[in-house]
């Protein structure tokens, strides 16, 4: 009987990956900076519950872990032309650490950011809690009033926990203009709220307009 195309795709597969399997980690890069699936394949077989344990350890959640791993390998292959490795294990259990520590980052912003709307504690004086509520009105107005371009920039760093080079890739924009539209954002929520006492401005604010 004969193959058809995708059975012989298929079996030329595991073929491979069976031949690779027995590839150390500089002959699977090697093969990877060609452009190799198939050591792209092996690689992600050999080590990714060993990044899934790394990332699930540290975040305690399936999906968060998994998103992780999935990033982690994402980036090797996009980058595979000019990375550059010394230890593949070593290597990939550091990119995991890192995607995990900016995941913390990016949620402990996200916190910030909400909590800056939550009600004032109980307790605050009518007075304290009219300021308050006044606040946040401007916050929103000023943030919605912004250009859109510096709006979305505020909110990808502030709430999303976004780094500069991720919204300069996002918005296919260089880093500094991220940073040069984030201070501008910064400045006109300052300058918005600027007729207030700071005592009447929640902490949270305070560190939310200049982290």
């Amino acid at each position: 009987m004969e193959m058809n195309f995708f059975s012989y795709l298929s079996n030329r597969l595991s073929f491979n990956l069976e031949n690779l399997s027995q590839y150390g980690s500089k002959e699977l890069l090697a093969l990877l900076k060609q452009d190799s699936s198939s050591a792209f394949t092996q690689i992600y077989l050999r080590y990714w519950k060993q990044l899934f344990a790394i990332a699930y350890n540290r975040l305690k959640e399936i999906e968060t872990a998994e998103d992780i791993v999935h990033d982690v390998f994402t980036a090797l292959w996009d980058n595979r032309h000019i990375i550059q490795i010394d230890t593949l294990e070593s290597y990939l259990a550091t990119a995991t650490k890192y995607m995990v520590l900016g995941r913390f980052r990016k949620l402990e912003r996200k916190k910030r950011y909400n909590n800056l709307y939550v009600a004032p504690e109980p307790g605050i004086s009518p007075e304290s809690s009219l300021h308050y509520k006044r606040i946040l009105e401007i916050v929103k107005r000023q943030v919605d009033s912004l250009p859109e371009r510096c709006r979305l920039i505020f909110i990808y760093s502030r709430n999303e926990g976004m780094s500069a080079k991720q919204i300069a890739q996002k918005l296919n924009i260089s880093p500094k203009t991220v940073e040069n539209q984030l201070t501008k954002a910064i400045k006109s929520i300052k300058a918005a709220a600027r007729s207030f006492t700071i005592s009447t401005i929640p902490a949270i604010f305070t560190i939310l307009i200049t982290a």
